[in-house]
This record gives C-alpha cells, structure tokens and sequence, in this order.
C-alpha cells in the first residue's frame, strides 16, 4: 500500500505550497493518523506535522508552528499540508505517512504507511 503525495515545487522565501495526500481505498484512511515528514539532503527523516483520526487534533514541529497547516477529508481518503510563509531552511523532500491508531505520533518508526515523496525547494 502506498500513499501518493503530490504538490511539491519552486517557490520564493515568504510563499506558500499546498501539499496533498491521497490513500488508497484499501487503507481505512479513517481510522488511520496521517502525518507529513520532511528530508533535506544529508539530513535524518524529521516530524512536521500529524493530524488524528477525524481531524479535531493535530501536532506540529516547533519549525513550522504557526506556518504549516495539516487537515485531511476522510470522504477524499486525502490529507493536506498547507505551507505558508516559506523559508530556504523548508527545502526537502516531504513525504506522506499514514499509521494505525488514533495517535499523535511524530517517531517514523511508527508509522506503517509511506508515500513516494514530493520535491519542495524554498529559493531566498
């Protein structure tokens, strides 16, 4: 099973991205928490952000606090990451993962589910 994100590009410090999410039927999107990690080159797998099951709770990495925002539609099998007010220090592969339990979880290990990854590159 793998999560398909998609959204990633070029964009200039202080701009936005949209980042979606989408899970194969298969998976019980409902019932699973949804989280979005981030990898820059050289760098470990960090947390960015991770919501709960029906989206009444979420999580975020101090680093993008106040600028990134995670939502999801169960009935879309979609979840979203919303990324404002981007910096250079942003740049990174961003990647999709899905995990069973009503968790806020921010350890990859964690989660059972992954997606394929999606290009952001935040220009200064």
């Amino acid at each position: 099973v793998q999560l398909q994100a998609s959204g990633g590009g070029l964009v200039q410090a202080g701009g936005s991205l949209r980042l979606s999410c989408a899970a194969p039927r298969v998976l019980t999107f409902s019932r699973k928490a949804m989280g979005w990690f981030r990898q820059a080159p050289g760098k470990e797998r960090e947390f960015v952000a991770v919501i709960n099951w029906y989206g009444t709770s979420t999580l975020y990495a101090d680093s993008v606090k106040g600028r990134f925002t995670i939502s999801r539609e169960n009935a879309k099998n979609t979840v979203y990451l919303q990324m404002n007010s981007l910096k250079p220090e942003d740049t990174a592969v961003y990647y999709c993962a899905a995990r069973s339990g009503n968790v806020l979880g921010s350890e990859p290990a964690a989660y059972n589910y992954w997606g394929q990854g999606t290009q952001v590159t935040v220009s200064s």
